[in-house]
């Protein structure tokens, strides 16, 4: 299983909306017969690749009375691929070990059904790794909004900046790098048009980090800001989307990227439409879904995020510093006394060079996930060799 989750996240921003997906199958011996994984969305899933795989090094017969290691449920539902269920019935496996039930809806149970309808030996073993490598198709499947991660830097203190605004730089380059390995492994990143002006970001992967590029968003209710901005103007425009205002007039840097309209609630852009959008796919490059966002914000639309109860997991880069004064990271409502603070039921922290990173969960995860906060990364798990 181990070997089939390393296997999962070579499919890391190329597979949304899908999920990530493994799969090994070994013979009575414990010998690899195939391996596969999902590797692109509308691609064959990852046990028709590991199928496909045992067939050709062993011939058409190979995967008769195999094991199949598989992280996630097979699908029984035809979509841009027919049933992985129906393959591996067909194919005459004679055990499945499933790292975890399918969430989707579509889905829930009816591949396992298929498969001990056929008399194959299929178990779900709960695995929170695997459990943990969907988090975000299981959050957009089930709520129709992707998986929130809220970022934020900051002095000991609790400030983002100097007063005069100063930012650069809060945390060491180990914190930094980590942001980058974070942003590796989201399919979108999202800022709002204060930090896009006041930064000028390019939200592209650095530090040495490779991956894929992740969708760049950008909320700019007003339409306002200028087209030289490098999200609009880099090698990396056509995987940038402007979220406008309903209202907002033509924007200057309309057609070099997509532009998408969202309802506005009490002069502010509707921050559960934006990620509703995100999620569908409408108005995308390419009209797919992200299952993760990752919200590198300044202060006010980081506390938007926050109040409106839509950050699944907020991560707090802690740098050794004093400012005094300045502009707090995060400005949440204030409590009114310590048992009305915000908690976490789950939570971890981490060395990150010369910072401290913690984050925590706003809904409880099982226990065993905790232990392994925060798995964010494509190379998180050992790339494994079978035996």
């Amino acid at each position: 299983m181990l070997r089939a989750l390393a296997l999962a996240v070579r499919g890391q921003g190329q597979v949304s909306p899908n999920p990530l997906v493994g799969c090994v199958i070994v013979n009575d011996a414990g010998e690899t017969l195939g391996e596969g994984w999902h590797g692109r969305f509308g691609g064959p899933h990852a046990e028709v690749e590991a199928v496909r795989d045992a067939e050709a090094r062993y011939g058409s017969d190979a995967v008769r009375g195999a094991t199949v290691y598989v992280t996630l449920e097979p699908c029984s539902h035809h979509g841009k691929t027919p049933p992985c269920a129906d393959l591996l019935v067909e194919k005459g496996v004679a055990r499945a070990i499933v790292g975890t039930a399918d969430p989707n809806p579509v889905v829930a149970g009816r591949g396992l059904a298929r498969l001990r309808a056929a008399g194959i030996e299929a178990t779900v073993t709960d695995d929170p790794l695997a459990s943990r490598l969907i988090e975000g198709f299981r959050m957009r499947v089930t709520t129709s909004r992707p998986f929130v991660t809220l970022k934020v830097a900051q002095t000991l203190d609790g400030f983002a900046a100097t007063a005069t605004g100063d930012s650069r730089w809060v945390t060491g380059e180990a914190a930094r790098q980590h942001v980058h390995r974070v942003r590796a492994a989201s399919d979108a990143v999202l800022v709002g048009s204060g930090t896009a002006l006041a930064d000028d970001p390019a939200l592209t992967l650095r530090h040495g980090v490779e991956g894929v590029q992740p969708l760049r968003v950008v909320l700019d209710r007003k339409a306002a800001l200028p087209a030289s901005l490098r999200l609009f103007s880099d090698e990396h425009a056509g995987r940038t989307v402007a979220v406008v205002g309903e209202s907002a007039l033509e924007p200057s840097y309309a057609g070099r990227v997509s532009t998408m309209r969202v309802p506005e609630a009490n002069g502010h852009l509707d921050l559960q439409a934006v990620l509703e959008r995100l999620a569908s796919g409408d108005g995308l490059p390419g009209g797919r879904g992200v299952n993760t966002v990752f919200v590198e914000a300044g202060p006010g639309l980081a506390a938007a995020f926050w109040s409106a109860g839509l950050v699944d997991r907020l991560m707090v880069y802690v740098a050794p510093k004093l400012l005094g004064d300045g502009l707090r990271a995060l400005p949440v409502a204030p409590a009114a006394s310590m048992g009305e603070a915000h908690t976490f039921p789950a939570w971890t922290r981490h060395l990150l060079g010369e910072d401290v990173l913690f984050v925590g969960d706003r809904t409880p995860i099982p226990a065993p996930l905790q232990a392994l906060m925060p798995l964010v990364l494509p190379d998180a798990l050992p790339d494994i060799q079978p035996r």
